[in-house]
Order: C-alpha cells, then structure tokens, then sequence
C-alpha cells in the first residue's frame, strides 16, 4: 500500500505578486482565443501512455492565442505509463532529456508546474531509477541566466526554481534549457523546453524511486504551456490509469476526439491555478448524501491531481460517505487495515474478483454543476488489503481540516480523464484504459517521428477470434513492476498463481524467458497443452486468452502489478511418425546397446575365471615328462 503521505498537490507558499501575473494572462489569453467553446486550430497531439505561477516562475513569450481541442486528428504517438497507483503510489512516464538524450522515469503530475530530474551536482539527492542528469554530456543544454523575472542562485547567473508538497517534501534547484524527446512513436519531434536540475530534495522526493516529476499544471514552466506556446499542440491533455491490479495506462499531450458518450464538468483556471471541477452532489446507490452542495466549492473547491493516490472529502463529507457505504455492505466484517499506523476502514468476505465487487459494494454517482454523472464503481473507491484475502478498505478520507476536496488516481481508475484547458472543461469516459485505443477505435500502431529514444509497447488487445487450427502453445509476454532480484524467489509460485487464476494445471504454465528492465521485470510465459496431449483447442485457446486480456490473474501485494504486453499462439506443427516416436526410438536403441555391452561383460568375466582353474587329473593319471632346467 502507497504511504499516505502521497498527496503531491504543490504547496501554496506565499505569491500574491504570481497571483496577479497569472490573472493578467489568463484573461489576456481568454480574450485572444474567443469564445471558450470554439475549437481551436488542430495541432498533432503528443500521445504518452500512461502532473499557478510561483515567484521563482521563469516568464515565457505570451502566445497571441490559446491552442484548442482540435478536430478529432488521431493520436499517433503513445507511451504507456508505468508503475501501479496504489503499489508504487504513482504513475511514471519516459522522457528523454539532451543530445545524446538521457532516460528519466518521471512521474506525471497534474498538481506540479516543473518538469525536474537530479542534477549531476546535486548534494541532496537519493538514489532513484536512473543516473542523474549530466549537463555537461549534452550538446544542446544551455542554463536559463539570471534576469528580473526569476530567482537568482547566489552567484547571480543562473534561475533558480523551488517547490514544496503537501506532505513535506520538497524540491530545489537551477533552471536549464534543452531538447526533450518523447519516444520513437512520438509524432511531435523533439522540442526545447525549459526544465528543474535538482539540487536538494528531502522527504518521499528523496527516497521514492522515480527519478523526478513532469510537471502538467498551470503554470508558464509547465510542460504542456510550454509546448502550447510553441504552438506544437493543441491545449489539452488527457490521462487514462489502468485498474485495480492491473496498473500502467496511457498519457495523451494535445487533442484528441472526445468520445459521444464522455461527461464534462465546467473548470474554472480563475478560480484556482489547480485543475478543478464542479462538483455538487455524491450519491451511494442511488441516494444523495445529505450535505450543503457549497461543501464541495470551499476553499480550493474540488480539485484532480494525478500526483495523489487517494480522495480526501471535507470532515462532514467524509463522515456522510464512510456512512453510507459501511450501511450497504453489513455483511461484510469490519477488520483492521494492513498499516497499523494508520486507521482504515476495512471490510472482509468480498471475494478476489474484481469485477464482482458491484455486487456487495454499492455504486458511487459523482453529480457535477451541469447535472451530467460520472459513476465510480467500487474500484474508483476502494483498494485491496494487502495482507488479508478477498478483503478491501476505504480509498477515501478526511482532509484533516481542510476544507479543499482532493480526487487523486483512485477515483479515475479505468476512467479517461480528459483536460480540455482551451474550453475550460474536463471530461470523463468510463473505459478499460488497456483497451484504450480498440475501444476509441483508434488506429494501434502509429507513425514514428524523429527520435533517438525506444518507445514502449502498447498493452495487448482481447482476442477477437483465433485461426481455425489446433493450438500447440499460447506464449504471454508479461511485464510486472518488481525488480528482478526481488521477483526471482517467487517464479514458481507467480506460475502456480497463474495456473490457478486461469483453471489449468500448473504444470502447463512455464517460464521461456525473464528481462530485467530497471524498476521491472520482462516475463515470457508458456503455456502448454494439458496431460499427454501435445495440442488444444480453439476454444480452450480462446478462453485462456480471454481471461488473460481482461485480468481475470490478480497478483498479491509483494509481487505488485503487471501489464499483458502481448500474446501468440503457435498451431501444432505436423510431425513425421519418425519424429512423434523419436524419443521411443532413441529409448530402445539406448537399451540394447546396453544389454549388448552387459552380454560381453558377462562373457568377459566368465572366460577370465574358466582359465584361471586348472583341470583336473586322475593320481595315478601319467604325466608328460618335463626336462628339469639346470641351476
């Protein structure tokens, strides 16, 4: 289970000056672009699969116009995220930084406004996935110099940035300028952009293992207003997490086509430099919790932030919600939560499979301003027990005495979020997120763009019908985010996991082949027909596929979560009888040359012992004279 301490919304240190400045351009840009609703010109999106001006901000050329949704242009470039939500308590995404590019593993963040990864000179850094930036390998780099529009280092050369996070970790360090890449599959080439070399990093920044964060909010050293800006895509992004067990997702930079079916809430960037929403009302099977609709509009009002695991409700909302979800589920039992430290509401006998959750745990409507719902389903709400079977606890919690409603990964799982910036609005899709691209039919395999980066795998899509022959082997490719070294004791048992998950014999599944690739592990399984039969079905192949592609295997909480890379069948090859018996054959001939060798063994001794004994003479049988030799 994530700390509790993931909530990496940025901290509200003091910048009435930021405030102002960032008004100002917001409204400068709201009247350039016209009306909030009019789409903008399409640009070529960037598609990743699957984070408020401060005043250290660097200031950027204003653009005369904001860059829209687009016109439905199909993504063409994606790269997954990696990692699991509530394992590692974050998503990360590649990015490849310089010329030649260096890889960083970075976590993508709505609630931040830098993009930074550990300097080469940093005195305070942990140590993360990948080997800290070096400046001095990168031909392109050049350092952001010191003006009056940033904060200065105390040589007064270089900017300098700094951030702080809710739950007291905190980021410091110089600005730099250089080219960053976003993988081979990418078809927005590789573009300057302005970035945080770490210096100092304290707390979960310290000790996590990302190497850095991608800063998505608000903000003139964001990613996105950078690259909006430039005018390379249009303004909007959308993120899309995989569900509960399964992990990964995909990130999409730019327009996309927005499905018929997606639900918009209205997002104010006036009203908060965080991405929020307006929510008015939160149903639990069907009825509406009895609270002020103006709960969920205090402070901050309702805020998503990728960067954070879990949802956070105002004091009286939490109660209302905890309440009426422990009402519908009375019988389950209550049990403690996995971390003694802290106080979870937990709840046991609901069973390992996730899809049949909705029936014992009671649907959640999220009603927004407009009247549109978006349905949470118990997954968006609740995560597993890490150390009881079939037991799950409360994803939501009080926000100590905030007023602010905090929504993080947990409530958007399997749920395309998409943040429409140019039409001020965020949309929602319930999806499987691993089907993403099937189900937006979506071309699979997209134009490459220049890079020098390796991109990533898409996930595998359900089988849609298989050749009409006999399967002779299913081979899975099956990526799970733990190292190698941690996993390597646990093969046998994730092989008799998987056999079990699937109802087959785990003497069927077998391991071909393991790839370490850094935080994770490349697995090729096998799966072979079952008893002496050397083929199976169609239809046998079909189902085990099936159960594969929709994640009917769920992993335990020390071997963390996967993701379906890709399957195979291979037909049953047609033998010669030769080659069907040749194990027979070569038996039998192994057997006679041993019998043969143990015949002339035998023949051997018994002719070395014959002669060894004299024959046998009567006495008074004559003897032949013999000539006596002289002394």
């Amino acid at each position: 289970m994530a700390s509790r301490r993931s909530r990496r919304l940025g901290s509200l240190v003091p910048f009435a000056a930021a405030v102002v400045l960032l008004l100002l351009i917001a409204s400068a840009a709201a009247a350039a672009a016209g009306s909030p609703d009019r789409a903008g010109p399409a640009r070529p999106p960037l598609v990743l699969p699957l984070t408020l001006a401060y005043p250290n901000a660097t200031r950027l050329p204003a653009s005369s116009a904001r860059r829209g949704l687009g016109d439905g242009h199909n993504p063409n470039a994606r790269m997954r995220l990696h990692d699991d939500l509530l394992t590692n308590g974050y998503y990360t995404t590649r990015l490849y930084i310089g010329t030649p590019s260096q890889e960083f593993a970075l976590i993508v963040d709505s609630g931040s406004t830098v993009t930074y990864v550990p300097c080469a000179t940093c005195e305070q850094c942990g140590n993360h996935q990948d080997p800290r930036f070096q400046p001095d390998l990168s031909s392109t780099y050049s350092p952001v110099k010191c003006n009056v529009d940033c904060t200065c280092d105390n040589e007064r050369s270089q900017c300098t940035y700094e951030r702080q996070y809710a739950e007291m970790s905190s980021s410091s360090g110089v600005l730099g300028e250089d080219i960053m890449s976003f993988g081979k599959e990418s078809e927005l080439k590789p573009q300057r952009a302005v970035f945080g070399c770490e210096n100092t990093e304290t707390g979960d920044l310290f000790s996590q293992h990302a190497d850095g964060i991608m800063g998505l909010g608000r903000g003139q050293l964001s990613i996105m207003d950078q690259l909006v800006e430039k005018g390379v895509i249009s303004d909007s992004f959308s993120l899309c997490y995989g569900g509960m067990d399964v992990g990964g997702g995909t990130m999409v930079l730019g327009g996309m086509p927005a499905p018929p079916d997606m639900v918009f809430s209205h997002s104010n960037p006036v009203r908060s430099p965080y991405y929020n929403i307006e929510l008015k009302e939160i149903h639990v099977a069907g009825k509406a919790l009895r609270l002020d609709p103006k709960i969920f509009n205090s402070k901050h009002g309702t805020v998503l932030d990728s960067g954070t695991t879990y949802a956070y409700l105002p004091e009286q909302a939490f109660v209302a919600f905890k309440d009426a979800v422990t009402n519908k589920v009375n019988s389950l039992k209550k049990i403690r939560g996995p971390d003694p430290n802290y106080k979870d509401i937990c709840f046991a006998g609901a069973g390992r499979n996730v899809s049949q959750l909705s029936e014992v745990f009671p649907d959640v409507d999220m009603v927004f301003g407009n009247g549109q719902k978006l349905l949470l389903s118990p997954e968006n709400y609740l995560f597993r027990h890490s150390k009881v079977e079939g037991a799950y606890c409360l994803g939501v919690f009080q926000n100590g005495k905030d007023p602010t409603t905090l929504l993080g990964g947990i409530v958007v799982r399997n749920t395309l979020v998409t943040y429409d910036r140019h039409n001020e609005k965020i949309g929602f899709w319930k999806t499987n997120c691993s089907e993403l691209w099937e189900r937006l039919h979506i071309s699979e395999v997209p134009s490459s763009a220049p890079s020098d980066s390796e991109g990533d795998m898409a996930p595998a899509p359900a089988p849609s019908g298989l050749p009409e022959f006999d399967v002779g082997l299913i081979t899975v490719d099956m990526s799970i985010n733990v190292t190698y070294p941690n996993l390597k004791p646990h093969l046998h048992e994730l092989a008799e996991l998987i056999a079990k998950e699937l109802d087959i014999d785990s003497r069927q599944v077998r391991v071909m082949n393991v790839t370490s690739q850094g935080n994770s592990t490349l697995i090729r399984w096998g799966i072979f027909p079952a008893g002496p039969s050397n083929s199976m079905t169609n239809t046998t192949a079909m189902g085990i596929i099936y159960r594969l592609t929709q994640h009917h295997v769920q992993l335990p909480e020390n071997l963390g979560s996967y993701q379906l890379l890709e399957w195979n069948v291979q037909p049953l090859s047609k033998r010669s009888w030769f080659r069907d018996h040749v194990v027979s054959i070569l038996l039998g001939i192994l057997l006679v040359v041993l019998l043969t060798l143990s015949a002339l063994l035998v023949l051997i001794v018994w002719r070395k012992k014959f002669r060894g004994q004299a024959a046998y003479r009567p006495v008074d049988s004559a003897v032949h004279e013999q000539e006596l030799q002289p002394l």
